[in-house]
């Protein structure tokens, strides 16, 4: 079983984002026995709180199902996660330092982006001051990035992808 943990700050955006446009390609793809996913926030704002409306109102134009409660990323994450993406370079700079405090070193540590053809380095914005225009960008930049990761994912277990 491949676990991965997507992280924004507050967890009510962006990340269940992530979740949820993974979780639907991951069950399109019959892998959701093999491959599972969470969200999480690298703040304590949102902890118990269901996501944005405006993802809710973005995830079901595009047809994803989101189920997510707001929590925060804990130590023990990196024991129970084999991946842990991040939306952008603060998000990931504060995960790298909760994961020096750990003795779980084998967890990698991704930023989105670098997933997605010509994004290598740049962050997943966060729309939480925009409006609907904002959040269907990130959707966007999202699905390429996560097409990308499972292409990662089939390289690394590809007996994963095995029918």
């Amino acid at each position: 079983m491949i676990k991965v943990l997507f992280v924004c700050l507050g967890n009510i955006c962006r990340s269940p984002l992530a979740e949820g446009i993974f979780n639907a390609k991951i069950k399109s793809l019959g892998l959701d026995k093999k491959i599972k996913s969470d969200s999480a926030g690298t703040s304590d704002f949102h902890i118990g709180e269901l996501p944005d409306e405006r993802t809710i109102r973005c995830a079901t134009k595009n047809k994803v199902p989101i189920q997510h409660r707001g929590r925060q990323v804990h130590r023990t994450d990196f024991r129970e996660f084999n991946y842990i993406v991040a939306m952008d370079e603060q998000n990931l700079k504060n995960l790298n330092q909760l994961k020096e405090k750990t003795p779980y070193q084998n967890t990698n540590v991704h930023l989105m982006r670098n997933f997605a053809a010509g994004g290598t380095g740049l962050p997943v914005p966060d729309p939480y001051y925009g409006g609907e225009k904002e959040f269907e960008e990130v959707y966007q930049i999202l699905d390429e990035a996560l097409d990308g990761f499972l292409s990662h994912l089939k390289g690394e277990h590809s007996h994963l992808f095995e029918k």
